[in-house]
């Protein structure tokens, strides 16, 4: 049952904080720290963080699995205090664990989950959900008999049995196959062309900066970046110019001493520099100017994990300051 108001945000989250309490010896922890963050309805939305930085805590409070200690968060314009059954029934959740029943068949699993959410049986769309999952002709073979990978197949058709406008993908692809994950970003990619908004975890960051057109970046219960991908990529101002000789160097001229540079294992010379504030024709009249014929270049950006390593490390030296 989701909101027909098409200008509020698939998610939004202000102020949103989380403490444990404490147990036994260990102090209270504040999983997440008042953080802000907004998922704009109809993107594919990253939401990165190394372990234990607060993404699964954020998911489980959306999704009414765990109670926040302060703020304020918002699933398809539903607040999740006041409207919680219309909140949860705007979000589909594929969890990283995989928790099916063994003697369950994929059918009666959706069947049932259709049940649990109060889907009318002439509404359901049990196969046709199976057969875009690719498990058509394991309907009714017992989930016990399914692989690994057909599984975590299963979680997403039954994150999807009530047709919701926001679905989340707790690290859906963990421990699969490259040819199951093709097959599941397909099948997410058609979701997203038919309106969904899908939000992602993930550890394969370049997974991530293929598929997501924005970002959040969570470190320690705090959100360090949240951008369009492009933005962040364009966030680290280095590139790096290879240039391959007629023959393998195994030197840096001396001409070339004053510049960031080196030779590559497979003898090609590797310029370090700056695109804002260097002229890539003087770096190429420079290594001419050296002796140095070229027979090909390319450059080498800053990729996604550059990024992530940078800001969470930054992140955890703020802390550390005292």
């Amino acid at each position: 049952m989701a909101s027909s108001n098409t200008n509020v945000p698939a998610i939004e989250a202000k102020g949103l904080r989380k403490i444990y309490g404490a147990q036994g010896k260990q102090a209270p922890k504040e999983a997440l720290k008042g953080i802000d963050l907004t998922v704009p309805q109809g993107s594919i939305f990253g939401l990165l963080g190394p372990n234990g930085a607060g993404k699964s805590t954020f998911i489980n409070i959306l999704a009414g699995l765990v109670n926040k200690t302060e703020g304020a968060a918002r699933v398809w314009g539903f607040d999740i205090d006041a409207h919680p059954r219309q909140a949860r029934a705007s979000i589909g959740v594929v969890p990283q664990e995989l928790n099916i029943d063994p003697f369950f068949t994929p059918l009666e699993a959706l069947e049932l989950q259709a049940g649990l959410y109060g889907v009318p049986k002439r509404e359901r769309r049990s196969r046709e959900i199976l057969e875009a999952v690719g498990l058509a002709d394991k309907a009714d073979a017992y989930m016990r008999t399914l692989s690994g990978g057909m599984r975590r197949r299963l979680l997403v058709a039954k994150a999807m049995v009530h047709n919701p406008p926001v679905l989340i993908l707790d690290e859906p692809t963990a421990g699969v196959d490259i040819e199951l994950r093709r097959q599941l970003w397909t099948y997410v990619r058609e979701l997203h062309a038919h309106g969904t908004t899908v939000v992602l975890t993930t550890h394969y960051l370049e997974e991530a900066e293929e598929l997501c057109d924005r970002i959040a970046i969570i470190d320690q219960g705090n959100v360090v970046a949240c951008e369009t991908t492009e933005a962040l990529l364009a966030r680290i101002d280095q590139k790096t110019l290879l240039i391959t000789p007629p023959a393998p160097l195994n030197e840096i001229p001396e001409a070339l001493s004053a510049l960031n540079a080196e030779v590559t294992a497979d003898g090609r010379l590797a310029i370090g520099y700056q695109p804002s504030g260097s002229n890539v024709d003087a770096l190429l009249d420079a290594v001419r100017g050296a002796g140095i014929s070229i027979v090909d270049i390319s450059t080498d950006e800053a990729d996604l994990e550059d990024i992530f390593l940078q800001l969470t490390y930054q992140d955890r030296s703020r802390e550390e300051t005292p």
